[in-house]
């Protein structure tokens, strides 16, 4: 017999509480263009879009969540976080067009007493009025208990009193929220249970904050406490360290308990916190659960090989259930392993040897950057393939090279032809070409002439960045043919040089 999922609803706060991020501020357009996607593709059951009274920004933005809200008949899915006011909040409300207020109250005693200074009784009532106003006003309520966790750890009768008057009020939810972020999972689940048990009629939303890192952990066991709705925000967004994330929640949730049903689309997950990155300026970190960058990529060769036998180094958490694809990093820690995963997305193959030599040159230049991407690997190839008899008449030992403002540029070099060893020191227009006269001097003495160089070339990967892997092709004329050489490094001259030395080796006689 199948198993009876109870449905808990995903509330998502980006637009408002995630918001509340340092330095970040949605355009009108930019709310909603998320507002879209939440409701329409990421299918989440209701978003916080804005707080009443901010600003006139704010209000145009809800004022075109709404509009569009309407047409397609997610008016009662966008709610506003609104203030005990004498009303003024609800005119904002009905002007936007919003039908839904998240109320915040006072959900301790410390509150209530230190910032309001005033007595329960005289918050119920005034609350009251403000949901009377709001049912004439055609207004749905929501009430959010501010600093309820703290409330339950310090004055607890307060809380269920609280609790009691608002089970007499014409409300659809209490949001509980931990606005501290200072709840362990232990006492998320006693205080929530204690709730839900002595309010069965009432519905409730836990809020979690991440202050401690314990805000999954936490939204975990309100879920089996018995909660009707959590409130997330994409990549954990919000004030201090942010909010419970919605990619780790909503994953968590669909492997850890299979008793629970949300309607979320884990394919569309990524898309969205790339595009809230890209909205909001905040990078993601590239360890993060899900969305970040690295999250899955195995870096060490011998995950790669588990990999190929029978997903050794495999999870639940598989990368194409959040439109993603498992990478194999390419670096002075991949192995063989990782490199044939590569060569295989490429449509490349390489014989033993080839790949001995190729995995050498990647631990090599995984030495000089962290990583090489999969776009260096047919530049390394071609590289590796091209080194023909490994430089055996000519070596360039050692050189260095300066560069400073004001002065001309300056190269030193060590070369060894055959049995006999140079060093020479020249100036020039820039270091490659310092290097160059230095080599001429050496070749004065040999008593040879270097080809001519006639072109000179330098490109990276498509789609690379500063630290990318530099090919530099120069083609050369030695009187009889042109020819061209190759060489690859991280630094634009180290791979200039490199395509030189195989020049002179080329053209030694």
């Amino acid at each position: 017999m199948a198993l009876k999922k109870r449905k808990v609803e995903i509330m998502d706060t980006t637009l408002r509480d995630g918001e509340q991020t340092s330095g970040v501020s949605f355009s009108a357009k930019e709310k909603l263009t998320l507002a879209k996607l939440l409701l329409d593709e990421i299918q989440v059951d209701r978003i916080e879009v804005a707080s009443a009274r901010v600003s006139e920004g704010e209000f145009q933005a809800v004022k075109d969540i709404l509009d569009w809200a309407n047409e397609t008949n997610h008016q009662d899915k966008v709610e506003v976080l609104t203030f005990v006011d004498g009303g003024v909040s609800i005119d904002w409300m009905v002007k936007s067009g919003a039908k839904v207020q998240n109320l915040l109250t006072k959900g301790s005693l410390n509150h209530l007493t230190h910032q309001l200074k005033k007595t329960p009784q005289q918050h119920f009532n005034e609350i009251t009025d403000v949901i009377q106003l709001a049912q004439e006003k055609g207004i749905k309520t929501n009430v959010y208990l501010e600093d309820w966790s703290n409330g339950m750890r310090n004055s607890r009768e307060y809380v269920f009193e609280f609790l009691s008057f608002l089970a007499t009020q014409k409300i659809e939810r209490v949001l509980l929220p931990d606005t501290l972020g200072v709840l362990t999972h232990t006492e998320t689940y006693e205080f929530i249970a204690s709730i839900v048990s002595k309010y069965p009629n009432l519905r409730f939303d836990f809020h979690g904050h991440n202050d401690y890192d314990l805000s999954v952990a936490n939204v975990m066991e309100a879920i089996k406490a018995g909660i009707s709705g959590v409130h997330l925000t994409v990549n954990g967004m919000g004030e201090r360290a942010g909010n419970a994330p919605l990619a780790s929640v909503v994953a968590a949730v669909n492997d850890f308990l299979p008793e629970i049903e949300i309607g979320v689309k884990e394919k569309s997950l990524y898309q969205i916190s790339k595009l809230v990155s890209a909205f909001s300026g905040i990078v993601i970190p590239a360890n993060k659960p899900i969305v970040g960058d690295n999250v899955f990529t195995q870096t060490a060769g011998i995950h790669a090989d588990g990999d190929s036998k029978n997903n050794l180094y495999f999870n639940d958490l598989l990368p194409e259930r959040f439109g993603r694809k498992r990478q194999y990093a390419l670096g002075k820690t991949s192995g063989k392993a990782n490199i044939v995963k590569n060569l295989q997305q490429l449509g490349l193959t390489l014989n033993d040897e080839e790949l001995k030599k190729v995995t050498q040159r990647i631990i090599e230049l995984g030495d000089k950057k962290e990583r090489v991407t999969k776009e260096d690997l047919p530049y390394i190839i071609s590289d590796v393939l091209d080194r023909g008899s490994d430089l055996e008449n000519v070596h360039i030992e050692s050189y260095a090279l300066t560069h400073a403002k004001g002065l001309k540029p300056t190269a030193t070099v060590s070369i060894c032809i055959k049995d006999k060893c140079y060093e020479e020191t020249a100036n020039g227009d820039g270091q490659f070409d310092a290097f160059m006269n230095a080599i001429r001097k050496v070749y004065k003495e040999e008593k040879s002439e270097l080809p001519l160089l006639i072109d000179y070339a330098v490109r990276i990967p498509p789609g690379s960045h500063s630290d990318a892997l530099c090919e530099t092709i120069i083609t050369w004329s030695d009187n009889t043919k042109e020819f061209k050489t190759r060489g690859i490094d991280t630094d634009q001259t180290v791979s200039a040089i490199k395509a030189t030395e195989k020049m002179l080796n080329i053209s030694y006689k």
